[in-house]
């Protein structure tokens, strides 16, 4: 189990301007007492970063896209805050000794260099970054049990199976169950899909406020596949002991069956603060910043099987779960790809899961690769999506 966090904790943002990053700073200034902001990266975002640093003071800031130095002004940041340019600054940041927690809420298999160095280093880690277990997550975990360092998950579904894991015995544990809201187009057909799934529709999220390429793949659930994946590793399960289901209030954010029957579910509004902060305190619990239940008026809570035949992405993390290897490196870069296409407007929504699985298809399967090899079909995958033909330039 991990160790209690440190009386001050020091915290390594990467990040720091998305969406996990804005909020994991609001519960670092929520408890500034005992959480420090140390340091914090973006890519190109530099004046968001500026301004963040301009409020919280760290100690370091990277900005990864070394081009931005010729962008900022001499004022930008504050005096006590030293700024690095470069994608090595990351892994600097995430490995420095006067670090002691990293937060890794890069999106996409980018951020697998900053864990990998936190790990590596045996840093306390709060991992909001699923690429990295979906693309590597054999190799993860195994660097993790080498170095000793500790993995909390701060997505809210695996941060619920986390938290009620610890509520029964490892060898007890039946499945878990991870929940879904269902995205925008919750009930919708595949017909209706191909007709009518717009860029604008599919980027109107009914329950939560995140960035656009997370928010698409809640809305195709290709999140919840890679969720899928992540989980396999994470918790160290077979590919048929993980479920979904679809619940639209999101406030069950998912479950832990057991052997005899029993089911332990964490409940809470939907807000990300509360499993940032929870990575951050474990095993301790803070008062939080977060909205809590009202017991007081009426709930209704619904839970509803998933449609696979309008939402094929799902079946897709499955696949991968159950096969493991290079499968998920493959899957992940398709997406990232497939996704930014669909906003560019050159895919239409129903092709984003279709060209990955012909992409997942069309690769050479590889039971127990490098990360070199990982590495290596990720840019494959990337260039082979870039390639995929497209109904909309018939």
């Amino acid at each position: 189990m991990p160790s209690d966090p440190p009386a001050l904790n020091r915290i390594s943002v990467l990040g720091s301007t998305g969406s996990i990053g804005t909020s994991c700073l609001d519960v670092i200034e929520a408890h500034g007492s005992r959480l420090q902001a140390t340091a914090l990266t973006a890519h190109r975002s530099w004046e968001p970063l500026a301004r963040q640093c301009q409020r919280t003071k760290p100690r370091f800031a990277v900005l990864a896209d070394p081009a931005t130095q010729k962008l900022i002004g001499g004022n930008a940041f504050p005096r006590e805050t030293e700024v690095w340019f470069g994608p090595e600054g990351v892994e600097r940041i995430s490995s420095h000794p006067d670090v002691d927690t990293v937060v890794c809420g890069i999106v996409g298999a980018a951020g697998l260099r900053g864990a990998w160095a936190a790990i590596e280093s045996g840093k306390r880690v709060a991992i909001a970054n699923k690429e990295t277990l979906v693309v590597a997550g054999p190799l993860v975990m195994n660097l993790a049990a080498k170095t000793g360092a500790p993995l909390i998950p701060v997505d809210s579904e695996h941060s619920a199976v986390f938290q009620a894991m610890l509520s029964g015995r490892r060898r007890d544990l039946k499945r878990i169950v991870l929940t879904a809201s269902g995205g925008p187009f919750r009930g919708w057909s595949r017909d209706r899909l191909e007709q009518e799934a717009t860029i604008a529709r599919a980027l109107a999220h009914p329950t939560w406020q995140m960035g656009p390429k997370i928010t698409i793949d809640s809305a195709t659930m290709m999140n919840k596949a890679l969720e899928i994946i992540e989980a396999r590793w994470l918790f160290d399960l077979d590919a048929d002991q993980i479920a979904a289901v679809i619940h639209p209030q999101s406030i069950v954010h998912s479950f832990v069956e057991f052997l005899d029957g029993s089911v332990l579910a964490q409940l809470s509004p939907p807000d990300m603060k509360l499993p940032i902060q929870y990575a951050l305190t474990y095993p301790e619990r803070w008062a939080g910043t977060s909205p809590t239940m009202d017991w007081t008026r009426a709930h209704q809570l619904d839970f509803l099987p998933p449609d696979l035949d309008a939402f094929p992405a799902l079946a897709l993390g499955f696949e991968v779960a159950k096969r493991g290897g290079t499968c998920g490196a493959v899957l992940n870069a398709a997406n990232e790809v497939a996704v930014q296409r669909f906003l560019d407007g050159s895919l239409k929504f129903t092709e984003i899961p279709q060209a990955c699985g012909d992409i997942l298809k069309g690769h050479n399967f590889d039971a127990q690769p490098s990360l070199a090899e990982l590495l290596r079909l990720d840019d494959w995958a990337r260039k082979e999506m870039q390639r995929w033909k497209s109904s909309l330039s018939n």
